[in-house]
């Protein structure tokens, strides 16, 4: 552009040189506002988190209380885990934490697009960034800023918004290449032009000069519009964050895009992962077992229910497995043995196995005990005997309270008692499900560590009809390799355990609920759902096929922007600032069409023009009331 202008100048032409430098640095203005807005939900974030906190001050064992309040002001970057704060109305909670004292009502709607305020009291979790809305909370700090829920918002979206998709480094690649082609061009243009079309040098009033219909080459084929045709993709991150859905990269919406299936984990994901116990069954093993075991004294202490559920909360305590803490929960104000776990061993996918004190091992209570809790499986596959394996699977199958229940199964010097969990799916899971089947086209299906009957239970409530049950975490990774090298396309595995580490890593795309997900599920996975729910999936779905269609009608229109001004231009037709004029114009079509990722997705086209009708139908009704209330308000009265 500076060449253009002042070659114009030089060919006496220095109005219109001024002309291409004032519309090209308006277009640039604009195009630098389109961009600013695809970046505006992260810049908002950080301008508008707690740079202070209000510590209160302790002494001694004494804990913090409303009724002695002496806090110091420190940078949020300080506050350690275990800490208490102040939150006032009106504030921010700084980080992540949970209420220790008080409650009020906060909004995280500029974290996961969840609009409902929330209620929160003692013991609930809270994330930082988390409005207050009234009230004033005692916190006491779970995760230090660099873990908080507000920080990991900002980090991960601004790191997706660099992490490039594989299209936008082959421009950027091919930009530079394609640069040096157009300069060389247009110097072919207008040094050979005089002898192979008997064009004028410089021009004359008859016939614009070779050099001249250079320029306007130079300048109408220049790489802008090219330049910002990825624009929608960060656009459309930002858009996700704003929803509470972070990606780890704009390639990440090229590969969901390109997915054709996908794979869902049971427990947690697809239910609440809220188990309830129902039931403690011993069914081997043990001494006796009457159908009221209760009163069985025989072989345990004080009898085999009391036992086996001590046995279990002692070595399930702070575990974060489902079953785990609905093991420490139903144990929860019961008078229970006392046992003291000696050693510990945690095997992903398969159970816990530990060595214990208190419990009769034997004909002694002074010797150690061992113990195991796990799947079914995992618990008889402990059998040498296939016989005795067999034995336990039958007394199983068996059992009074039939296969509809989520099961865990405890061996304690080989007696064996069946714990029996209920979970129900979540709320709104069947939509989630439908949309993916009817609207996405997707291939659904689940894998589940869960025996076979409470699979099929939830799967048949969900509306799921393919289930691969009684998976350990090796089955779960070689499935997922298996649909993703079969089904073509690639797979989405959406889960939240440990147990599903593997196989997040291994799809096309993972996907994590992050507020229950452990660290190793996060650290794999390409997108984290902040809501604690997947119905945020087929929108992020959506959203993807929308960005990358956007962006491939961006990169056409850019080229038929470009050919459009170009050819005209060297024939001669179009004056220079006429063709800087298209030039920029198409830029901004490029920039317009780009920011478009801000809208909701659709499924189609169809759906496309509904919600214009729709739009433009609101519009005018809002407008039409507007108009009748102030004829109203004007009125003169008789």
């Amino acid at each position: 552009m500076a060449l253009a202008a002042f070659a114009s100048v030089f060919m006496g032409n220095s109005l219109e040189g001024g002309l291409l430098l004032a519309m090209f640095n308006l277009a640039h203005i604009a195009e630098e506002h389109f961009t600013s807005k695809s970046m505006i939900d992260v810049r908002q974030l950080k301008e508008n988190h707690p740079e202070f906190a209000l510590l209160l001050e302790t002494c001694g064992d004494q804990s913090a209380q409303f009724s002695n309040l002496c806090y110091t002001k420190v940078p949020v970057h300080n506050l350690k885990v275990g800490s208490h704060i102040l939150v006032r109305a009106g504030e921010a909670v700084p980080v992540d934490g949970e209420v220790y004292q008080g409650s009020s009502t906060v909004t995280i709607e500029h974290l996961t697009g969840e609009t409902k305020p929330l209620e929160r009291t003692v013991g609930d979790a809270i994330p930082g960034g988390a409005r207050n809305l009234e009230g004033m909370m005692i916190v006491k700090v779970t995760k230090s800023w660099e873990d908080s829920t507000l920080n990991r918002i900002v980090q991960l979206t601004e790191e997706g918004q660099l992490n490039k998709p594989k299209l936008q480094r082959w421009l950027d690649e091919f930009g530079e290449h394609y640069s040096r082609v157009v300069v060389a061009l247009s110097l072919v243009v207008a040094l050979l032009g005089p002898f192979l079309f008997k064009w004028p040098f410089f021009g004359n009033s008859a016939c614009r000069g070779s050099i001249y219909r250079g320029l306007g080459l130079m300048v109408a084929a220049s790489p802008c519009a090219l330049a910002v045709a990825p624009l929608a993709y960060a656009t459309a991150i930002s858009s996700l964050a704003s929803k509470g859905i972070l990606l780890k990269g704009g390639h990440v919406l090229d590969a969901l895009s390109a997915c054709q299936s996908i794979a869902f984990d049971k427990t947690g994901t697809l239910t609440t992962g809220k188990l309830m116990c129902k039931a403690i069954e011993p069914i081997h093993g043990h001494s006796d077992v009457p159908n009221d075991f209760s009163s069985n004294q025989g072989c345990c202490t004080p009898n085999c229910e009391s036992e086996a559920l001590a046995v279990a909360a002692a070595m399930e305590k702070g575990t974060t497995h489902p079953i785990g803490r609905a093991v420490v929960d139903h144990s929860v104000g019961k008078d229970l043995p006392v046992v003291a776990v000696e050693s510990f061993e945690c095997l992903p996918g398969r159970g816990v196995v530990a060595t214990l004190s208190g419990v009769k091992a034997g004909n002694s209570e002074d010797e150690l005990s061992k113990a195991s809790i796990g799947s079914v499986e995992y618990i008889s596959s402990l059998y040498r005997s296939s016989g005795e394996s067999e034995q336990l699977k039958e007394a199983v199958k068996a059992s009074a309270f039939g296969p509809d229940f989520v099961q865990a199964a405890l061996s304690v010097d080989k007696k064996v008692t069946l714990f029996h969990f209920e979970d129900e799916p979540r709320s709104g899971v069947c939509e989630v499900i439908s949309t993916l089947r009817d609207k996405a086209k997707l291939h659904i299906m689940m894998l589940t560590g869960d025996h076979e009957s409470s699979a099929l239970r939830v799967a048949k409530a969900v509306c799921i009809d393919e289930v691969h049950s009684c998976l350990k975490p090796e089955d779960k990774l070689n499935k997922v390799k298996a649909v993703s090298r079969e089904g073509g396309g690639g797979l989405i595995m959406v889960g939240d355990g440990i147990n599903d580490a593997p196989a997040l890593a291994a799809a096309t795309v993972g996907i994590v609920l992050a507020q229950r997900a452990s660290a190793t599920a996060v650290a794999v996975a390409d997108v984290l759902l902040l809501q604690d729910n997947i119905c945020g999936v087929p929108f992020c779905i959506a959203k993807a096929r929308q960005t990358t269609s956007l962006v491939k009608q961006s990169v056409a229109l850019a080229l038929f922007c470009i050919v459009f001004a170009a050819l005209p231009s060297v024939l001669g037709f179009l004056p220079l600032w006429l063709t800087v004029l298209l030039h920029e114009g198409g830029t901004l079509l490029v920039c317009l069409n780009s920011i478009r990722a801000l809208n909701s997705p659709t499924w189609s086209w169809l759906d496309d023009i509904r919600q214009l009708i729709d739009g433009l139908r609101k519009h005018i009704s809002s407008k039409l009331k507007s108009s009748s209330s102030n004829y109203v308000a004007n009125a003169v009265p008789l």
